[in-house]
């Protein structure tokens, strides 16, 4: 292994990325399958001379990860399904009073308390907002140890860019599994990041107020059309995605996370057949990569999407594809479509 690289699991990496990105405050709460970036930021924050709290509850985690953004450091909380889901009011707040902070999801299966195993069941609630009120969140999913690392570095950046909680959503195949990486120094983020200006400290004589409660009438109604021209600008500038093999593909397979690692496999073992077939692999899963994925569809006879869930990427899919013929294969409860499985169903349509 080259000197340069360090054997991390995915929590590990997320974990030392973020305090090389900056990270000054993070507050969480135990829940497999993300514990060990929890306890890896335990040991690391306070080396650093950074503040780490394990709180009381995730409710009381994302809360003071609120009030540590009011002061314009940078701040993380972690958890798992059900965790993120109590954390979900406290994220709407943060979209409302527009703070930049990172959430970190490394998913489980569901619903309810469901297991400890690896899952994609939580693609609605991140990429809607998951809370309430009309709001969006930018949304990133690595698909290995090393791209974990770098979108956990890219998530600070959009964060305090356009001034927005941002969530990396991974899943427990993600989070759990050890690989050599490179850290790396910076995020490949290419704007320049305002001065913050807006936040609050003990010194301020100006009387800044930060907030998400409009009480006149009428006030609230712009500050949502200003949220709006905000998520349509993060919409047309922040689409990520990656392709393999598409340039003569005949047929395309969508997947995300861990989900595209083993659906890599099964596109070499049908090429390997004779069989055109690509992959796409949507990076943002909000905003969705529909203008990539447009693009390298235009001669694509049919398109196969396959998740660890029962169809929820399936349905962006099928907004950004509307008239081609889609086919889906899911698993639920931690179930993950293994390389045979992909390999026979996609030859069932062929």
């Amino acid at each position: 292994m080259a000197k340069n690289k360090l054997l991390l699991s995915g929590n590990e990496a997320m974990g030392e990325a973020a305090i090389r990105a900056g990270c000054f405050f993070y507050a969480g709460y135990p829940i497999t399958p993300q514990n060990e970036l929890t306890s890896y930021m335990a040991k690391r924050m306070p080396q650093e001379k950074r503040v780490f709290i394990q709180a009381e509850s995730e409710i009381a985690a994302i809360n003071m990860v609120l009030g540590a953004a009011v002061t314009g450091k940078r701040t993380m909380t972690s958890s798992s399904s059900p965790g993120i889901s109590l954390k979900q009011e406290g994220i709407s707040y943060l979209a409302g009073c527009q703070l930049p902070a990172v959430i970190i999801n490394v998913m489980r299966g569901g619903p309810g308390l469901g297991n400890i195993a690896s899952s994609q069941s939580d693609y609605f609630q991140a990429t809607r907002g998951g809370g309430h009120g009309d709001y969006f969140t930018p949304v990133l999913a690595p698909f290995s140890v090393q791209e974990a690392a770098e979108l956990v570095m890219l998530s600070f950046d959009i964060a305090d860019y356009y001034l927005t909680p941002t969530i990396v959503l991974a899943d427990a195949i993600i989070g759990q599994m050890c690989e050599p990486l490179v850290l790396p120094k910076k995020s490949n983020f290419n704007k320049k990041i305002p001065p913050k200006k807006w936040a609050l400290n003990w010194m301020d004589k100006e009387g800044k107020v930060v907030k998400s409660l409009f009480l006149k009438e009428g006030d609230l109604e712009k500050h949502n059309q200003r949220l709006q021209k905000k998520w349509q600008k993060i919409k047309k500038n922040e689409q990520r995605s990656s392709v393999y093999k598409t340039d003569d593909a005949k047929y395309i397979a969508i997947a995300y996370g861990s989900q595209a690692r083993i659906t890599l496999e099964a596109i070499e073992i049908l090429r390997n057949k004779g069989i055109k077939i690509g992959l796409f692999r949507p990076i943002s899963l909000w905003p969705y990569p529909v203008d990539m994925l447009q693009n390298i569809t235009t001669n694509v006879k049919k398109i196969f999407v396959i998740e660890q869930s029962l169809g929820q990427m399936l349905e962006d899919v099928r907004l950004a594809l509307p008239n081609k013929q889609i086919h889906f294969l899911g698993r639920a409860g931690g179930g993950v479509p293994t390389v045979s499985e992909i390999v026979k169903f996609i030859k069932k349509f062929i």
